[in-house]
């Protein structure tokens, strides 16, 4: 990748870890990986609905994207935890 390839990629992840921490995730991830680990745990997942729509639309760019970009060790910072399941009773909070 040319260095102006890599600048401008640089931009797309720091504006999607950036989006991640404005919906209480963890700085360090990206929104596709924590939308990836949505499908993973399935419908019961908080966040799976969505997850479906917009991994199907980025499927476009790049075949199972979500699933490719899951960082299984980061997460641990965010204030509202990705992908937990809500279950009867429990609000997801």
């Amino acid at each position: 990748m040319s260095k102006l390839g890599q600048y401008l990629w640089n931009w797309v992840v720091w504006i999607d870890e950036g989006a991640n921490v404005l919906r209480g995730g963890d700085p360090h991830e990206t929104v596709s990986s924590v939308m990836g680990k949505a499908l993973q745990k399935g419908p019961a997942a908080r966040g799976y609905r969505i997850s479906c729509v917009l991994c199907k639309f980025l499927d476009l760019f790049q075949q199972d994207h979500c699933i490719k970009s899951i960082i299984p060790y980061i997460g641990t910072e965010a204030v509202a935890p990705d992908a937990e399941p809500t279950l009867p009773g429990n609000n997801g909070a």
